[in-house]
Formats: structure tokens, C-alpha cells, sequence
């Protein structure tokens, strides 16, 4: 009877740990990061190990050159906010299409996951995929 209890409660917790993970359809960004496509030009990037800004960007520019053969610019759809597709976590939804946003687009002088109608070109953003390691900085450069 103990063994049913907890085959039970391990049934329980299976959709919430289901949640918690990106679709099977999700692109894995060169920096590790989830990026779920969300339909039309959205996606959606997924945050994960505390990273900041730099590597948002860098996976949704990846996600964009990869997988819509991007090659303008990106946009900050809606910001740093919980996740649609990934429960208990936070996202950045991002759009190529200027004309998706609910406000004029803009460019900032600080770089922002918050901030709706933010934009940098694809070439730009991707250089935020570079670490220190200048072979690993090669790689993803040259992969483009």
C-alpha cells in the first residue's frame, strides 16, 4: 500500500514539472537558453541560470538567423515577464516584425529586457554570444 501512496503522489507532481519545462518544439540557442516560437514572428526566450541581458539577446538573435533566416532587426515584443510556455519561469517574447509592436519602436542606449519596442539589429545582438573564450567566440561567429 505505501508503494501505491507514492506512485500516487509522483502521478500528482507530474503535470507541474511537465510546466516547468519548454515544449519538445523549443530551439536550443548556442548559449543553452529555450526559445519557443510562439506563432508568426514571436518566440519566446526562455531564462534560465540567472542570465541577464546579454545572453536574452544573444539567444534571440540566434533564434532569429537560425530558424527565420533573420536579418534585420529584433524587437522586444514583451518584456521580462512570466513565462507563457514554461511555468514558474521568466521570458522575453521577441518579434522581427516591427509592425507586431503595440508601440513605436526604439533604440536604446542601455541594454534592456524590459523595455517593449526595444530593438537591435540581428548582427549586433549576435555579438552578444561572444564569451572569453575567443575559440568558443569563433565558433558562434562563424556559425552565422
Amino acid at each position: 500500500m505505501p508503494h501505491f501512496m507514492i506512485a500516487a503522489a509522483l502521478a500528482a507532481l507530474l503535470p507541474a514539472v511537465a510546466s516547468a519545462s519548454p515544449s519538445s518544439s523549443s530551439f536550443k540557442a548556442y548559449n543553452s537558453l529555450d526559445v519557443v516560437p510562439l506563432g508568426n514572428s514571436a518566440y519566446e526566450v526562455i531564462i534560465s541560470r540567472g542570465e541577464g541581458a546579454r545572453g536574452v539577446w544573444c539567444a534571440a538573435a540566434d533564434y532569429a538567423v537560425q530558424q527565420l533566416g533573420a536579418q534585420g532587426r529584433i524587437y522586444i515584443l514583451e518584456g521580462r515577464a512570466p513565462s507563457r510556455s514554461a511555468g514558474g519561469r521568466q521570458s522575453v517574447i521577441f518579434t522581427t516584425d516591427e509592425g507586431a509592436l503595440p508601440v513605436p519602436p526604439s533604440r536604446s542606449v542601455s541594454l534592456t529586457t524590459s523595455q517593449v519596442g526595444t530593438g537591435l539589429p540581428v548582427n549586433h545582438a549576435i555579438q552578444f554570444c561572444r564569451g572569453n573564450n575567443s575559440e568558443q567566440s569563433d565558433r558562434i561567429i562563424d556559425r552565422h
